[in-house]
């Protein structure tokens, strides 16, 4: 039986999407069926209970990435209830800037808390200058979240 994932991206430069590109081909390896959303495309009403990935840099100051902010400042101006919302968080980010490092994602990931909405596993932090590519770092990351994932929707279905 296949399960569906929506990978929501963020990204200012394309990084983002192409990390997302690569991680959806590890669920399409492991029977998910992967949709990639852009957030410039996604509203508060595509976030029906099921599993989401968001895979951000970050941009500025600490701050989501230019096509994201209209779905982050919806998403917090609505305050739409998540409960049933599985997701995980893939952020970018640049060590230089230590104060605000991965702030995109970490954004999103208190914001999807905040909203009932439960994290698997932990967040994945990617740094610019680590000299390891974003989207090698991600398939390793994501083949290990699949399996947190396919625990915690079994959990979810039982209760």
């Amino acid at each position: 039986m296949s399960h569906a994932i929506t990978i929501l991206v963020a990204t200012m430069s394309g990084t983002a999407e192409l990390v997302a590109d690569e991680v959806a081909a590890v669920f399409e390896d492991a029977a998910y069926v992967p949709q990639i959303l852009l957030m410039d495309k996604a509203t508060s009403a595509d976030l029906k209970p099921g599993s989401y990935l968001i895979c951000t840099s970050t941009h500025g100051t600490g701050e989501v990435p230019d096509n994201g902010k209209p779905f982050y400042s919806e998403l917090e101006t609505s305050r739409p209830s998540l409960k049933g919302v599985l997701y995980g968080v893939i952020s970018l980010g640049d060590s230089m800037y230590p104060n605000t490092f991965c702030f995109g994602g970490k954004r999103f990931d208190e914001l999807f808390e905040a909203l009932g909405a439960k994290r698997v596993g932990k967040r994945l932090e990617h740094d610019r200058r680590s000299g390891i590519y974003p989207e090698d770092i991600a398939r390793e990351w994501a083949a290990e979240w699949i399996t947190l994932l396919a625990r915690h929707s079994s959990e979810i279905q039982a209760s």
